[in-house]
């Protein structure tokens, strides 16, 4: 479609693929490897989606496409993490609970890479931020506990990758099967053998419940996790802020095909913001992201609802 993308980005996918030499292509994967930004980072800076409506809307916004035979992913270029945090229901629903929906799916990331940390620092190192009720009752369910609370994480958050591995690998009925009645039976088991506390289940358990809830991000949650875990473990919350500053500072220096990573939050582009965090009603999307169509920024140009039938 002319005018939609530009044609440096055109031209750089198009390099970026030429310079491929490998014996076979199996999987958009292989791909996304072999052309992407920052080969060494945890975060992809290539999208990808199976649905036809993603992969039209991102081609109306001005991104590239890359199909590869053989398989259903299509890889889109560039990407921003705020997409991570996008879905297509959002735009199926009205803007307000699309946006409070995104506000829960950031909490939840959140929560699922920080949380063992923050237990961890809690109940190691800053004991005199817990309320002083919580506080005695945790002091009681870890009595008689002969492990620290860091040892008792990292066997938890084993044991919940090991189900999680095994219920991806199994047929779906039994998968899911073993991944509930296993974890149900493990935790309630270890509670009951005065292995583990049962504050830290409950920790373990929402953290992996959230961990679902952007699985676009699955793999950079799991290894986020660990990192800021072993972070709180050797410094408690001073290693958590110092993890989330270096986090924070190597997104910021993230880009793909020379969009900014962390774009329209750093740098501040107000114009997309109304699509980032929050999703503001369809006729306030007036244009398209900053840079991806400068031959074609206005999207659309439909009048307020229900103002003409007031006038």
């Amino acid at each position: 479609m002319k005018n939609l993308t530009t044609h440096h980005l055109l031209q750089e996918v198009r390099r970026r693929i030429d310079k491929i030499n490998i014996d076979m292509i199996l999987e958009t994967g292989y791909v996304e490897q072999l052309i992407e930004d920052h080969p060494m980072s945890i975060f992809s800076t290539l999208g990808y989606t199976e649905k036809p409506d993603v992969a039209a809307a991102k081609l109306l916004e001005g991104r590239v496409l890359i199909l590869v035979d053989g398989t259903p992913f299509v890889l889109t270029a560039p990407y921003l993490l705020a997409e991570a945090f996008q879905n297509p229901e959002d735009y199926y629903e009205k803007p307000f609970y699309a946006s409070l929906i995104r506000f829960f799916r950031i909490f939840a990331f959140l929560v699922s890479i920080f949380a063992p940390a923050l237990f961890v620092a809690l109940t190691t190192f800053h004991q005199e931020l817990i309320p002083t009720a919580l506080l005695f009752t945790m002091a009681s369910a870890r009595e008689g506990i002969p492990f620290t609370a860091f040892s008792e994480t990292i066997v938890m958050l084993i044991t919940f990758e090991v189900l999680r591995e095994a219920g991806l690998r199994l047929p779906r009925a039994v998968g899911q099967t073993i991944s509930i009645v296993g974890a149900l039976v493990m935790g309630d088991a270890a509670v009951a053998a005065g292995l583990v506390g049962a504050p830290l289940v409950i920790t373990v358990a929402f953290t992996a419940v959230c961990a679902f809830v952007v699985p676009v991000l699955n793999t950079q949650q799991t290894i986020l996790r660990w990192l800021f875990l072993l972070a709180a473990s050797v410094a408690g919350g001073l290693g958590i802020a110092l993890g989330a500053i270096v986090l924070c500072i190597h997104l910021i220096s993230l880009r793909s095909f020379d969009f900014p990573y962390l774009s329209p939050v750093a740098p501040l582009r107000s114009d997309d913001l109304k699509d980032s965090v929050v999703r503001a009603p369809l006729w306030l999307l007036r244009r398209r992201p900053v840079g991806m169509a400068p031959g074609n920024p206005v999207r659309e140009d439909t009048p307020v609802p229900g103002e003409e039938a007031e006038t």
